[in-house]
């Protein structure tokens, strides 16, 4: 009942002073916006790089030939340099796939290029159309599903049949968002000329690459007309448990040395990259960012809290004459000291609200950028008002204290 009868207080004082208790809430508000929507945009870019590393599958690993070398530095972030190693070569994928006899599914594929420009009748796309080699375990491997047409057939890959497979942005380009009518139209890759026979689902873009802007051709046909002298080829291999995983990748390393003929005690120079292992680099990464988020946040409402004290100084000093009217008739010094308390915490919360609302906003725009869903981070909900109360704590405590111990025949007295 003393709450709710303080909180009644408290809100008559602040639309006495509205355009003061205005500015305060908004000085509030701005640091806890900065801080949650900071904090929201991070959990929508992890949601979206979960989503893209997903997408290969969590039971799924590759052999290639960049070597990742993790070292953490003081501020707590992760550099990662990229080794070139030895190029996987056509025979040494080839070599793999006959003798890797794991119970798993193995796919190889390379990327030919990565500005093609595909072509129907007078429809042209752009140059930046990326054309991937790939057997008939590409798909599976790279959990990518149809939406019309077929895979390729073992006919096709062995002899490097002329026919594609197109991403569903491309399809829809070429075809006026026709997709099905894509399936055994002819088109022409660069100066190739390839019979589609199938249109992948739509995956969109990401920060990695862009899915619907590809095209699949069988890696014999990639490699007679395509390919160069360089190229090193992905190996990616599926097992049908994720809880094989490991011991699956630990065969295909033993493989593979032997493939490469390393000694024993040499390092590998080719790579065994896991998806969580890839998630967990750019994580650490995304908590450094975190923490200088979270610095940034406290070092406003620090602001925000010599800001209200300020105010709640101004308040005791404007109502000194009330305070002694009401000790005069009978208030005690504690119901002082908590009226103006719980007006601090109000305005405080009321500041806190309005920037957890904005911050969501704000933080889930980028949402629309990786193609994420909303994330309504209730960590970050419950953390902001928890600050708020606490801002609300600091800086209503010291006015309080003071307007408690005003003496009443002076205050009385106060013009």
């Amino acid at each position: 009942m003393q709450l709710f009868f303080n909180s009644v207080l408290a809100f008559r004082a602040i639309r006495t002073n509205k355009l003061r208790s205005v500015l305060t809430i908004a000085i509030i508000g701005l640091g806890i916006m900065a801080l949650v929507g900071i904090l929201t945009a991070i959990d929508v870019m992890k949601a979206s790089i979960y989503s893209n590393f997903s997408s290969m599958g969590v039971n799924t690993f590759q052999i290639t030939s960049d070597i990742l070398k993790k070292k953490k530095h003081k501020s707590g972030g992760v550099n990662v340099t990229v080794v070139d190693g030895k190029a996987i070569s056509w025979d040494d994928a080839r070599m793999f796939k006959e003798r890797y006899k794991f119970p798993a599914e193995v796919g190889v594929s390379f990327s030919a290029t990565d500005v093609a420009t595909v072509q129907y009748r007078s429809r042209k796309s752009n140059p930046n159309i990326t054309v991937v080699g790939g057997d008939d375990a590409y798909l599976t491997v790279s959990d990518t599903k149809l939406e019309a047409g077929r895979n390729f057939s073992v006919a096709e890959i062995q002899m490097g049949g002329y026919v594609c497979i197109l991403g569903n942005g491309l399809a829809k380009k070429l075809f006026r968002n026709k997709v099905r009518e894509a399936v055994n139209q002819i088109v022409s890759i660069g100066n190739i000329k390839c019979r589609v026979i199938g249109v992948m689902e739509a995956k969109g873009g990401s920060m990695m690459s862009n899915s619907d802007n590809k095209v699949i051709v069988p890696i014999l046909t990639a490699r007679a007309q395509l390919g160069k002298s360089g190229d090193s080829y992905l190996i990616s291999i599926r097992t049908a448990n994720v809880n094989v995983k490991d011991l699956a990748a630990e065969e295909a390393e033993g493989v593979f040395r032997v493939i490469r003929k390393l000694p024993l005690g040499t390092e590998n120079n080719f790579s065994i990259t896991q998806n969580n292992a890839m998630v967990e680099i750019v994580m650490d990464n995304i908590s450094a960012i975190r923490y200088a988020a979270v610095f940034i946040g406290i070092i406003t409402l620090l602001g925000s809290v010599i800001g209200l004290m300020n105010i709640m100084l101004v308040s005791v000093a404007e109502r000194t004459r009330e305070i002694g009217v009401s000790k005069a008739l009978g208030a005690r010094s504690s119901t002082i000291r908590q009226q103006f308390l719980t007006e601090s915490v109000l305005i405080s919360l009321m500041g806190g609200a309005t920037g957890i609302v904005l911050g969501i906003l704000l933080g889930n725009s980028v949402s629309t950028i990786f193609g994420t869903g909303f994330v309504v981070p209730w960590l970050w909900i419950g953390l902001g008002f928890s600050l708020c109360a606490f801002t609300g704590i600091i800086s209503g405590i010291y006015p309080a204290i003071k307007a408690s111990r005003l003496d009443p025949i002076v205050a009385l007295r106060y013009e």
